[in-house]
C-alpha cells in the first residue's frame, strides 16, 4: 500500500518518485500558517496605521474584489504574456550562444566572462536603456527581462556542455555521431541537469525583470502597474494584493513545471538523493 506520506507521486523508470508529496504541502501551510500569524500579531500591536499596515482580512477583502472586478485578472495576463514571450526568448537566445560558447573556444571564454559581469546588473539598470533604445512599450518590457536572464542560461548551457565527461563523445564518435547528430542526441542531454538549473533560474530573473520593468516604464496594466497604483494612492491592501497575485502564479508555475522537471531529470541520471 502507498504510503501516506508519499501523496500523488508517479514513478519514474528507475522506481523513484517525483513531484509534491504530502510532507511538501505540509511545510508549505506551516510556512504560510507562520506568516499569516506574525502578520496578524504585528497588526494587532498597532506599529503602523492601518492605512499603511492592513490586516490580512481586510487585504484578503481586497484580493477577492479585485478577482470579482477583474482587474487582477488582467493584470495578471497582461503581465504573463510579456513574461512568456520574453522568457521564450530567453531561451532561443541562451541555449544558442551558449551553444556557440562551446563551439569557438576564444568566443566562448570572453563570453563567459562579459555574461558573468553582465548578470550583476540589476533587471531595474536596464529599464533606461530600454526606453531610449526601445522605448515605452511591451517590447521595451520585453527587452528588460532578455538582458537580464540570457545570460544566466547562456552560461549553464556553456558550463553542461563543458563538463560532459568526454568519453561520452568518444564513445558517440566512435559509433558514428558527428556535428547535429553528437549535439542533440549526446551533449544535450547529457547536459540537462545543468540547463534545467539555468532554465529555473532565468525564469526567477524574468520575474524579477518583468515586474520591475512594468513599475518603472509607467505601463497602465500589468502586476507591477497594480503595485505602483497602490503605492501612489496609499492602498496598501492592494500592493499587498498584488504581491500575493506576483507570489502565488511564480510559486504554483515554479512548483508545477520547473520543480518537477529539474527532479524528473536528475532522477534519471541519478542525481536525486
Amino acid at each position: 500500500m502507498q504510503s501516506k506520506t508519499q501523496g500523488n507521486h508517479q514513478p519514474d523508470r528507475n522506481g523513484r518518485r517525483v513531484g509534491i508529496n504530502l510532507t511538501d504541502i505540509v511545510d508549505i501551510a506551516i510556512g504560510l500558517a507562520v506568516i499569516l500569524v506574525g502578520w496578524q500579531v504585528v497588526f494587532w500591536l498597532k506599529l503602523y496605521p492601518q492605512s499603511i499596515f492592513p490586516s490580512p482580512a481586510t487585504t484578503l477583502r481586497t484580493f477577492l474584489r479585485l478577482i470579482q472586478a477583474g482587474t487582477l485578472p488582467t493584470d495578471a495576463y497582461t503581465t504573463g504574456y510579456r513574461l512568456i514571450a520574453g522568457f521564450a526568448l530567453v531561451m532561443i537566445i541562451g541555449l544558442a550562444v551558449g551553444v556557440l560558447m562551446v563551439k569557438f573556444k576564444r568566443f566562448g571564454r570572453t563570453m563567459a566572462s562579459f555574461s558573468l559581469g553582465l548578470q550583476a546588473f540589476p533587471s531595474i539598470a536596464w529599464v533606461p536603456f530600454a526606453i531610449l533604445i526601445v522605448g515605452l512599450n511591451d517590447y521595451g518590457i520585453i527587452f528588460v527581462i532578455v538582458m537580464s536572464s540570457a545570460f544566466s542560461v547562456m552560461l549553464s548551457t556553456y558550463s553542461g556542455l563543458r563538463n560532459i565527461p568526454p568519453i561520452y563523445l568518444k564513445a558517440a564518435s566512435n559509433m558514428g555521431a558527428h556535428k547535429v547528430a553528437l549535439l542533440t542526441n549526446v551533449m544535450l542531454p547529457a547536459s540537462m541537469p545543468s540547463l534545467i538549473t539555468g532554465m529555473r533560474q532565468a525564469w526567477s530573473f524574468s520575474w524579477h525583470a518583468v515586474i520591475g520593468a512594468e513599475m518603472v516604464m509607467g505601463t497602465v496594466s500589468g502586476l507591477g502597474f497594480a503595485l505602483i497604483y497602490g503605492w501612489d494612492f496609499l492602498r496598501m491592501d492592494v500592493v499587498i494584493a498584488s504581491m500575493i497575485t506576483v507570489f502565488i502564479i511564480g510559486f504554483v508555475v515554479d512548483r508545477l513545471i520547473f520543480y518537477r522537471l529539474e527532479r524528473s531529470v536528475r532522477s534519471k541520471w541519478g542525481l536525486a538523493s
